[in-house]
């Protein structure tokens, strides 16, 4: 647990921390974007069967998307097919934000740490687990490509 709360820490900087100044943001992140997709391989916890309280994002951390734009001014909206693995057909697109991408896998990560420190750390595996696979992975996926396609 100790290893994914470091990488953690250095995403949630961008949505806690408005204009934050290091050398090269965007490679910060995508290099800690990578170890946290890396880290959805490794989770191995027991199931926690306690009842505990729910997180309240908004309420404990309102500032995150003014934090994020701050740190990423020319972050904004991009293409993406919808259709992408039906070869044979016409590419059907979307639209895609990477403030809103950061910002919701921020969200996902202050509430893994909050039920790490509040509840359990089999409670925090479990939540990484469900999260990843549901809703975080797709926007880290959408914010890679962004951040490639960005920069060339």
């Amino acid at each position: 647990m100790e290893e994914l709360i470091e990488i953690i820490n250095e995403i949630i900087k961008y949505g806690l921390n408005p204009n934050i100044e290091i050398e090269d943001k965007e490679k910060d992140l995508e290099i800690n974007l990578v170890k946290l997709y890396s880290k959805y391989f490794q989770i191995d916890y027991v199931f926690d069967e306690n009842e505990y309280e729910d997180f309240n994002k908004k309420k404990i951390y309102p500032n995150v998307i003014e934090s994020v734009k701050s740190n990423f001014k020319d972050f904004g909206w991009y293409h993406s097919i919808l259709n992408l693995e039906e070869i044979l057909k016409q590419p059907e697109t979307g639209t895609g934000d990477a403030i809103d991408d950061l910002s919701d896998i921020i969200y996902d990560l202050l509430e893994i740490k909050w039920r790490s420190e509040n509840n359990s750390e089999n409670d925090a595996w479990w939540f990484f687990e469900l999260m990843f696979y549901s809703h975080t992975q797709q926007h880290l996926i959408n914010l890679l490509n962004y951040l490639k396609n960005k920069n060339g």
